[in-house]
């Protein structure tokens, strides 16, 4: 199978270093393998990303150096897509309407016995039918979370058993207990980063994930929906993170680090590159 990766960065803002860094990462890599680099946009957040943020994306990839192959795929066309993702894993029995507001999601973890995170893990008892009607019939806001316990029961001996491979690390054991019952969708926004990712992850046949150790947490959540809808499991390379003078992470709110200022600035695609070799790790 031909070596297929991708960059998906969210048009909420302008490049930075650190998004540039991970692209380059991913660049490379397919470059070297032979493979195919892959550049998705991931739109979901219909009010906080911008066109013009989306062209300022392909405009500073393509400066960088950056070659992928069209068509660029943009989530925000494809939201049926991921309804029907929702509806299998419904079908499955494995999510619930959560009807909770973020404080009494507070309240119930801080009631949990000791030592059991801080993460929610549902309710002790199912919302009854008639309760959901009743809230449904309201107009009450909710969110479609993946419950782990309906998971391990529908999975059985496959909820131990799923394992990932880090590159360099070998195969690693992906629990998702320490993410708890993870929200999927909700009422007024029918997807997740999570739902959408690993559905465009199989469909666009990518084989290697070259991404930040920021996400790499969310691995062992992305590997059960995988399991759930007998999905691929690519291969995870999770890269260092660049960080700034004072250790800090770059950040959108970092105007001074975006491809845009550097640009500005009179830096060339070359310095810029050269960066990622002289900031922190």
């Amino acid at each position: 199978m031909t070596f297929t990766t991708r960059f998906a960065p969210s048009p909420t803002g302008h490049l930075h270093l650190g998004h540039a860094f991970s692209a380059w990462t991913a660049f490379t890599a397919a470059r070297e393998a032979h493979g195919r680099f892959l550049l998705r946009l991931e739109d979901i957040d219909t009010v906080r990303c911008k066109p013009e943020f989306v062209d300022a994306i392909l405009e500073d990839l393509a400066w960088l150096g950056l070659e992928w192959e069209e068509p660029v795929r943009r989530q925000s066309e494809h939201f049926d897509q991921y309804e029907t993702v929702l509806q299998r894993l419904r079908g499955l029995g494995v999510v619930y309407r959560c009807f909770k507001t973020r404080k009494e999601i507070m309240e119930d973890i801080a009631r949990a016995p000791h030592g059991v995170g801080d993460v929610y893990r549902g309710p002790a008892e199912p919302m009854s039918p008639d309760e959901e009607t009743e809230r449904l019939a309201a107009g009450d806001a909710y969110a479609w979370r993946l419950s782990l316990d309906r998971c391990r029961d529908r999975l059985g001996d496959r909820f131990d058993a799923m394992r990932f491979e880090e590159e360099g690390k070998g195969e690693i054991r992906a629990d998702p207990a320490p993410l708890g019952d993870a929200i999927l969708a909700r009422k007024d926004v029918g997807t997740s980063y999570h739902i959408a990712v690993v559905h465009d992850d199989a469909l666009q046949d990518i084989t290697h994930i070259v991404r930040g150790r920021d996400l790499y947490e969310l691995t062992p959540l992305h590997v059960l929906l995988q399991t759930l809808l007998n999905l691929p499991t690519p291969v995870y390379r999770h890269h260092r993170l660049l960080t700034d003078a004072h250790g800090e992470r770059f950040a959108k709110r970092n105007k001074a680090a975006t491809l845009r200022a550097m640009r500005e600035a009179g830096l060339t695609p070359g310095q810029v590159r050269a960066r990622f070799d002289m900031t922190e790790v």
